[in-house]
């Protein structure tokens, strides 16, 4: 859409004036045109008789805004119209050729298809995750002779043949390289181990499956393969907000979803702006569970008081 530009003097100016109220309108109108069909400032004679009357059109020629077919306008923006048709005085001047409009709708066009590109992109992107584990060495289909299967027509040779029947060279001096683990040994504890890096596998770490467990149960089945930051930034929220609320935001947001989202990546935004808990209340980590006479007591004394006015009724003495 282009515009079609009018001087904020323009309705003091002499020719204005000159020209009427009624001619002026036919002048808006032409120009208007003009612009939106990039004529760079030639109306033609239909046009003209669309939209106004022929006295008109005679005034705005009269007054200096139009040209006729044969006027000896000085300016040299002010084109030759053919017989019959007008051409706006200083058009050019105040409003862009249609080289240039052209050329403005053209860059916006690749600049929105850069855009359009870009963001069908991050949609793929989201959709498909990286697999963490993509880059890992590929050890167990690894063809080298060494992590082959012996053959079934390969000969078996003795042990004393082969020569393991004493300690080699290797095996006095510096200890296995996997060495195996010695059952004397006791165990470490699961809360010593360390937990491994989450660029490593695509597993859900120990602190987090209770989320994913939650999720699941209450029918939000997504993917959990994410990045490295990501699996950090999920165990700060778990800490920081319980696991209950977690859960009812996820649910609420699985509702409202136009397409139904196939990463937990998806509520990460909405899980970083929700409040802390506070420690000790009913939905936090590790809260103890409240009391119900703690947590209602006007209703606990009420139900008490009646059931201590059935027992000392007259039927139930009489029973």
């Amino acid at each position: 859409m282009t515009w079609f530009k009018v001087d904020d003097t323009f309705y003091g100016h002499p020719k204005t004036l000159k020209a009427g109220n009624a001619a002026v309108g036919l002048w808006v109108k032409a120009g208007a045109y003009a612009a939106q069909h990039l004529t760079e400032g030639m109306v033609p004679g239909v046009v003209a008789q669309l939209y106004g009357t022929a006295p008109q059109a005679r005034k705005l020629v009269a007054a200096g805004l139009w040209h006729e077919h044969g006027h000896t306008c000085p300016h040299p923006k002010c084109k030759q119209p053919a017989p019959g048709d007008y051409y706006m005085h200083d058009f050019l001047i105040y409003n862009p050729s249609r080289a240039r409009v052209e050329d403005e709708r053209a860059r916006s066009a690749e600049r929105q298809q850069r855009a359009r590109e870009r963001a069908a992109e991050q949609r793929t992107q989201e959709r498909n995750p990286p697999d963490p584990s993509a880059n890992r060495e590929r050890i167990a289909d690894d063809p080298s002779p060494g992590n082959r299967e012996p053959s079934a027509n390969q000969i078996e040779f003795p042990d004393d043949i082969a020569g393991q029947g004493d300690t080699s060279q290797r095996d006095g001096d510096e200890p296995s390289r996997s060495p195996r683990p010695d059952p004397s040994r006791p165990a470490v504890p699961p809360s010593e181990v360390q937990p491994a890096s989450y660029g490593s596998t695509p597993a859900v770490p120990v602190n987090l499956r209770p989320l994913r467990d939650a999720l699941t149960a209450a029918g939000v089945v997504v993917e959990w393969s994410l990045a490295e930051a990501e699996w950090f930034r999920l165990e700060a929220i778990v800490k920081r907000t319980a696991v209950p609320a977690l859960v009812d935001h996820a649910r609420e947001q699985w509702r409202r979803a136009r397409s139904r989202p196939r990463s937990v990546r998806y509520f990460l935004p909405g899980w970083s702006a929700l409040p802390p808990v506070a420690a000790g209340t009913p939905t936090s980590p590790g809260a103890d569970v409240i009391p119900l006479d703690a947590a209602r007591p006007g209703r606990v004394a009420r139900a008490a008081g009646l059931f201590a006015a059935a027992l000392n009724s007259p039927e139930e003495q009489a029973r």
